[in-house]
């Protein structure tokens, strides 16, 4: 007997604003920005399509077009989703790897007293 299948699609079971937005998390933690795309769309998907492309100013379709693995939104775009998704993005520097960083500023002026020499 052959084993039956049903389609899977996760935007049918993140409900919650904090199931999308730890799914959205990860995505940028992984900084694949097909993951990122395909992760917002998601979300979008679950929130309902055209409404927030309604809230974003953009068209259903377009929305679509771009929130997929070979999609690649605007950032004007992608910002304006999680404005009418009321989701934010933070930055916060990575964990520390136990490896001193040079000064990025100090680094400037070695190279510049160096090219000066040359």
């Amino acid at each position: 007997m052959a084993l039956k299948t049903v389609p899977f699609d996760a935007a049918e079971h993140l409900r919650s604003p904090e199931d999308q937005a730890e799914l959205l998390t990860d995505a940028l933690a992984t900084g694949n920005a097909a993951y990122i795309a395909n992760a917002l769309g998601t979300i979008v998907r679950a929130r309902g399509m055209s409404e927030v492309a309604r809230g974003a100013g953009v068209s259903r379709e377009a929305l679509y077009k771009s929130l997929t693995l070979k999609g690649d939104p605007k950032l004007t775009t992608f910002m304006s989703v999680l404005k009418t998704m009321k989701l934010e993005l933070t930055a916060r520097p990575e964990a520390a790897t136990g490896r001193v960083r040079k000064s990025t500023r100090a680094g400037n002026r070695r190279m510049a007293r160096t090219s000066k020499a040359a």
